[in-house]
């Protein structure tokens, strides 16, 4: 099952998907309500979305053209939505990363290529916990860019590019409990120029928008993940290849790197929504491609609904921040 939020003339619907059939969740104001009340009620979120039972008939395609597709799932204050992730975590992914953080002095053994070479010998345990992943923040809810709205990037970024990746998407039950809503597409959009600088440069070059989406996949997600990440230039593709993900492709297990997640207190406050992003091996900027304002990033992968596109856009440089003493 395929989960979306569309604007509608009354406020938002909730979609239900299955192969090409998608109707109205009767009753829902929210994906998050449907996750909470699946927390609630101990049942599955199917069987809440099941309850509710299905009305009117929606064409995705329509609403997507007409850019009234929302986030798949929001916070009610976006100040409890975290958008987090971990890099490094797929086979492949320390290629570029290593050519970025290169020093001229050493072998090949960066911190960037430890890391992954920790994660290669235990992300993936038989039991109990696994090596620690690279992790960072990117923002809150202010920062969940819906699907084909324009992804900004700041005035003072060096650069604005697109990371494709596997999304993984939780609430927090009122016990603490994190609880899996399921799986979803997502732009991580970065500043690698800034990263390129030096690798302690990551979390400045990861406070930056993100978009997820179109749809969240409920359910089992495979092992072996397969789409495509390109970019459009008034209305070319400029660029293109394949993009990989799914524990087959990784050197971490989903489980080891949710539990590094979650093993913080501060990450399972009842109510609060997740946004985890898992990490990608492709990216256009590793091919020495730079983005422009107006450029389409688009991610899609089969079984996971519509393709998530957001065009690229650049606030204005408003110059040097300064703070109001009180």
């Amino acid at each position: 099952m395929l989960l979306s939020q569309i604007r509608t003339d009354e406020g938002i619907a909730v979609i239900a998907r299955e192969g090409s059939e998608a109707a109205v969740v009767q009753g829902a104001t929210s994906t998050y309500a449907l996750a909470m009340e699946a927390t609630e009620s101990g049942r599955s979120l199917a069987a809440v979305v099941a309850a509710h039972g299905l009305g009117p008939a929606v064409d995705l395609l329509r609403a997507a053209a007409e850019g009234r597709m929302l986030a798949p799932i929001t916070h009610p204050d976006p100040a409890h939505l975290h958008l987090t992730g971990t890099g490094l975590t797929h086979l492949g992914s320390a290629s570029t990363r290593n050519a970025m953080h290169a020093k001229a002095n050493a072998d090949d053994a960066t911190d960037s290529m430890k890391m992954f070479r920790m994660g290669l010998e235990g992300g993936k345990p038989a039991t109990g916990p696994g090596v620690q992943p690279e992790w960072f923040y990117k923002g809150n809810g202010v920062h969940l860019v819906a699907p084909g709205a324009a992804l900004t990037s700041p005035g003072f970024a060096l650069d604005g590019g697109e990371e494709p990746e596997l999304a993984g998407i939780y609430v927090i039950a009122a016990n603490g409990t994190p609880c899996r809503v399921g799986w979803a597409l997502a732009n991580e959009f970065s500043d690698h120029v800034t990263e390129r600088i030096n690798y302690l440069y990551l979390a400045h070059s990861k406070l930056r928008q993100a978009s997820i989406g179109p749809e969240i996949l409920v359910g089992e997600l495979p092992a072996d993940v397969r789409g495509t990440s390109r970019i459009r230039r008034a209305g070319a593709v400029i660029w293109e290849k394949p993009f990989l993900s799914g524990e087959a492709n990784m050197s971490h297990s989903f489980a080891n790197l949710e539990h590094h997640h979650f093993k913080y207190d501060l990450f399972c406050q009842p109510g609060d929504l997740h946004v985890h992003m898992f990490g990608t091996a492709t990216l256009s900027f590793a091919d020495g491609i730079k983005a422009e304002p107006g450029d389409v990033f688009e991610i899609e992968v089969p079984g996971f609904g519509l393709p998530l596109t957001n065009p690229l856009a650049v606030a204005p440089d408003t110059g040097m921040t300064t703070v109001h003493a009180l």
